[in-house]
């Protein structure tokens, strides 16, 4: 049987987008000649989209978290000023990039006037965010904003909220706390359609591509967010991980990332895909252009005690200690002090499934030879099978056979997008007790992956504090070529903490072809055979850095310290 539906989903897409342009001021809309002068570009960053940029915004969006906020409360740059700033960027990034699925600037504009007059008024911020503003990943829901989550069906709602009472009334939990911490909230960004994928691609506004190289994808799902940042229409912002979502964005481009273990932050009251499915949950985390707007981002919201209003959310404040006693063991270029232990780092070359392209095997030797110069401590890493994550953790993205992803496509009769049509068909759920026998084998690999990183203490008794992996077998990668997400997918099914850094962009003239590499299975054949050095050249290069569960402060910590060495061994 077929369902009519009074509007075809075509014209509902094309209406939202005609809404949300409009939603631009005048003054910023770009004219046909210079999008045209956009679609023929390669690189949309720095200096291409500067051009439509006055110098002062350009001053301000170049800027990173932690400064801006201290400037505005020191009263050298208002809330205002700054937040038409990114107002502006974020404008001309939508136009040039195809970013955006909500835009309430005046939204904004009117927040960051109130914060100005309470400052003014009462000599101190409203709290630790004040005046800083920070995008959305399209999950969360914002007063008087649609949340459509990429799906045509909810435009005009709040996806999953069906009381239409309610609609454009809730805000998220994670909304509430960024307020309280006296953020402006000025747009949500765009995500693929399901969530479940590592692009960003929906039948609302198309396809977002990386800013840094239009050949490839921005990554996914929080691409939007990433492509936002890419082109400094944002210096932090909100998304989430379920597979690889806050990571693979960041390292495709350019920026900087945190995963935290789920459940140390609050998912209440967020649309989400098959939000049933919790035994391996989604977990909420920061993108940003610097560690330390993701150090800032996680500090604030736990400073709000967000367990006291989502029971899911663990009681951990943050630990201040812990991310100091990183710190402590090296100097600010990253270099291990005499007088203190290294760090104990380990390393995964590839995951024995799909061998990494030569840009992130060169980005990953750049790692290693720099932490190896700071005088740290490096291990070789060879965990089991990633393999069996991959496949358990699978398993779960899709054990409600689809049911989900369709009640919502059957909300506007909208089709799955191209590449989501050979996973997403309609099908049987998993049944019980294979769910339940399913849980037990990612137990049993949890407690697998727990006792060989015991294992590695080794002679030197030495826990290893982290380990460095690719975020992908590839910088970016092409639209539809992403045939391999077990690198990330193997720690969501750990549950561990992780963030990625950028370490430095693909060249053709470096990355050569590896003729001598011979791929192992299908997808590694798959894989190897889409690398070409100039579709790829300039694609960023980043890495993730893997602790243990609920060890937020401490893999932040190392990252800066190997971050640290990493931009002074290529100064030097």
């Amino acid at each position: 049987m077929t369902t009519e539906y009074p509007i075809p989903w075509e014209a509902r897409a094309a209406k939202k987008r005609e809404d949300t342009l409009a939603k631009i001021p005048a003054e910023w809309r770009l004219s046909p000649a210079d999008l045209e002068l956009a679609a023929k570009q390669r690189d949309l960053t720095g200096p291409f989209i500067e051009r439509f940029l006055e110098p002062g915004i350009i001053d301000i969006v170049k800027t990173d978290s932690v400064p801006l906020v201290n400037d505005i409360r020191a009263g050298k740059r208002s809330a205002v000023e700054v937040t038409k700033a990114f107002c502006k960027t974020a404008a001309i990034a939508h136009q040039i990039n195809n970013c955006l699925l909500e835009i309430f600037f005046d939204i904004a504009i009117k927040r960051a006037e109130e914060l100005d007059e309470y400052l003014r008024v009462n000599g101190k911020p409203v709290g630790p965010l004040h005046g800083l503003p920070i995008s959305l990943k399209d999950q969360f829901h914002v007063k008087g904003v649609d949340t459509t989550m990429g799906y045509v069906g909810w435009i005009g709602g709040n996806m999953g909220i069906t009381d239409p009472t309610k609609t454009h009334q809730v805000e998220s939990q994670i909304t509430k706390e960024l307020l309280a911490c006296g953020a402006v909230l000025f747009c949500k960004t765009s995500v693929p359609q399901t969530l479940l994928i590592g692009d960003t691609y929906n039948n609302i506004i198309g396809r977002t591509l990386n800013p840094h190289n239009n050949n490839l994808s921005c990554g996914g799902s929080s691409g939007g967010e990433a492509a936002l940042m890419a082109l400094r229409g944002s210096t932090l912002g909100v998304g989430t991980d379920i597979g690889g979502s806050v990571r693979i964005p960041a390292a495709f481009c350019g920026i900087f990332s945190l995963k935290p273990t789920p459940e140390r932050l609050t998912y209440r009251d967020a649309a989400n895909t098959n939000p049933g499915q919790n035994t391996y949950r989604s977990t909420l985390g920061f993108i940003s252009t610097s560690l330390d707007g993701c150090e800032l981002a996680l500090k604030s919201v736990l400073s709000t005690r967000p367990w006291l209003q989502d029971p899911a959310v663990v009681p951990i404040p943050y630990r201040q200690d812990v991310f100091d006693d990183v710190l402590s063991r090296a100097d600010t270029s990253g270099r291990a002090k005499a007088d203190h232990r290294p760090l104990k780092l380990g390393i995964l070359w590839n995951d024995g499934i799909v061998e990494p392209h030569p840009p992130i095997r060169r980005g990953m030797a750049m790692v290693a030879e720099a932490v190896k110069k700071a005088g740290h401590k490096l291990v070789g890493w060879n965990p089991p099978s990633h393999a069996t994550a991959l496949k358990i953790h699978h398993s779960f993205l899709l054990a409600d056979g689809a049911r989900d992803v369709h009640d919502h496509l059957l909300l506007s009769g909208e089709p799955l997008i191209a590449d989501l049509q050979a996973y997403f068909n309609l099908r049987d759920p998993i049944p019980l007790l294979e769910y339940q026998a399913l849980t037990v084998q990612g137990l049993a690999c949890e407690q697998a992956y727990s006792d060989y990183w015991n294992s590695m203490s080794g002679d030197d008794g030495q826990e290893v504090d982290a380990v460095i992996m690719p975020v992908a077998p590839h910088a970016a990668v092409i639209p539809g070529k992403y045939n391999h997400l077990a690198y990330t997918e193997v720690v969501n099914l750990l549950n561990y903490s992780a963030a990625v850094i950028p370490v430095t962009k693909a060249d053709r003239g470096v990355d050569g072809v590896d003729d001598t590499y011979r791929p192992v299975n299908e997808v590694d054949r798959a894989n190897w055979e889409s690398y070409d050095p100039e579709i790829y050249h300039g694609a960023p290069v980043g890495v993730q850095i893997v602790a243990r569960k609920f060890e937020e402060e401490k893999v932040l910590g190392i990252a800066k310290v190997v971050h640290a060495a990493l931009k002074n061994a290529q100064s030097a």
